[in-house]
């Protein structure tokens, strides 16, 4: 699948859970150990935030700290539909061939399953935190393990990712997925 499509597929899948959060689970954990549900969703907002200015072109130094701090003020999910509205607009409208991120000048595509991996994958880890029943679909769990799996050694170390958690082989491609960026696939909101 192209990313366009993975990209809407994992948005689809994230944009459900950020639905499905109830009004007393904002301050729960979640896999990513230094973060709340809250946090989380703060995490993805803040990305999506950024999508439009670097797909039009700015680098990460002209948009400096506008994003810094609480982007979810009172009504989360709100926000979290916007940023993520303009965030796929931008990507649907995209004519850049590459685009600036803070390691440098990257290919289109690249940021484009970059931003996939993030969605689909912490949606994974919203699901845990919230208890909520997601999979990521074996398409594009595989399409990602393609896409990442490479780059995958290059951000461990850098408080990214845990070391990859071992799997069996008959381990499902969600599982794979997961398992590749230190994520624990049997663990669930009861074992937080």
């Amino acid at each position: 699948m192209d990313f366009l499509d993975a990209h809407a597929e994992a948005l689809r899948g994230f944009d459900d859970l950020v639905h499905r959060i109830g009004r007393d689970q904002w301050a729960d954990p979640t896999p990513c150990t230094e973060w709340t549900v809250r946090d989380l969703l703060g995490h993805l907002v803040y990305e999506q935030l950024w999508a439009p200015d670097l797909l039009g072109g700015a680098t990460v130094e002209q948009v400096g700290d506008r994003y810094d701090g609480d982007q979810l003020g009172d009504d989360p999910v709100r926000r979290w539909e916007t940023a993520s509205r303009a965030a796929r607009r931008a990507f649907e409208q995209a004519t850049r061939e590459t685009v600036h991120v803070s390691f440098g000048e990257i290919p289109l595509e690249d940021y484009g399953w970059q931003m996939t991996g993030d969605l689909a994958v912490h949606g994974w880890d919203l699901a845990v935190g919230i208890g909520a029943d997601y999979r990521i679909g074996d398409e594009l769990a595989e399409d990602l393990l393609a896409e990442l799996g490479p780059q995958v050694s290059g951000w461990q170390g850098g408080g990214i990712f845990a070391e990859p958690v071992d799997v069996g082989s008959d381990a499902t491609p969600s599982d794979r997925l997961v398992a590749l960026l230190g994520r624990d696939p049997g663990l669930t909101r009861a074992r937080l």
